[in-house]
């Protein structure tokens, strides 16, 4: 990848992590297709294949040789959302880094709402409106919030929204490690990064099968909280205000 191009050409880097969603990835092109031409942001797609194993790499290569403004990594093998993330703003170099689901249950489109405070606030996150999941994942989704705001005190609506903007000096500097993905807020605030959060739409999955379930939605992420507590007693923060 061409970094100097990348960045000199997009404002923005919307990473897609993707696991086992074949039946899903023509759609994601059509709709980012869509919305780069409506779009006043330069942007591009950063797809990272996080070790699928049906036809998803085959379908991402073949997006990125239609279009300029599709690229890709692929992992050695399945490591997790948070590893996929942290790929993508690794090798992102815009000035902003975006984050969507390849199920797209949230609407690139969207991106236009947050991009509009995106200069004033280190992370701006949608919050899902109108939730079209199951009873269980709505109702799992909902403990999960609570307990992580009484623990980490991020005051996040709804963390797990798949719909993000970051200054990319931030995002770059945000400690992950396995299950950090849930704490974008509460790693940003680390950091005194300030945050915005705007209600987005939200859909039902049409095709593909959700890769997170009660344990992964609940348990998980009850453990990753005191993880995040450990960490949050250890972080180093510092800022330069001279050098020679």
């Amino acid at each position: 990848m061409n970094h100097s191009i990348f960045q000199a050409k997009f404002e923005l880097t919307i990473v897609v992590p993707v696991f086992n969603e074949e039946d899903n990835l023509e759609r994601v092109k059509d709709e980012f297709t869509s919305y780069f031409s409506t779009s006043p942001h330069p942007s591009q797609v950063l797809f990272v294949n996080d070790g699928s194993t049906d036809n998803s790499q085959l379908f991402i290569e073949a997006i990125c040789k239609s279009s300029d403004r599709f690229h890709y990594l692929q992992l050695s093998k399945n490591l997790g959302l948070s590893a996929a993330l942290k790929a993508g703003i690794d090798h992102a170099n815009t000035e902003f880094i975006g984050y969507i689901d390849s199920d797209l249950q949230t609407s690139p489109f969207d991106f236009d709402l947050l991009m509009k405070y995106r200069h004033d606030y280190a992370l701006v996150t949608g919050y899902r409106q109108n939730r079209k999941d199951s009873f269980v994942k709505n109702m799992s989704s909902t403990i999960a919030n609570g307990f992580r705001r009484f623990m980490t005190k991020d005051k996040a609506i709804d963390t797990g929204c798949p719909l993000k903007i970051l200054q990319a000096k931030y995002a770059k500097k945000i400690p992950f490690f396995k299950g950090m993905h849930r704490f974008i807020p509460a790693l940003i605030m680390l950091q005194k990064g300030k945050i915005k959060q705007i209600p987005v739409r939200h859909f039902p999955r049409v095709a593909g099968e959700a890769k997170y379930h009660f344990f992964n939605r609940l348990v998980g992420p009850f453990k990753d909280c005191f993880a995040y507590r450990w960490m949050k007693k250890r972080y180093i923060n510092y800022e330069i205000v001279n050098q020679a």
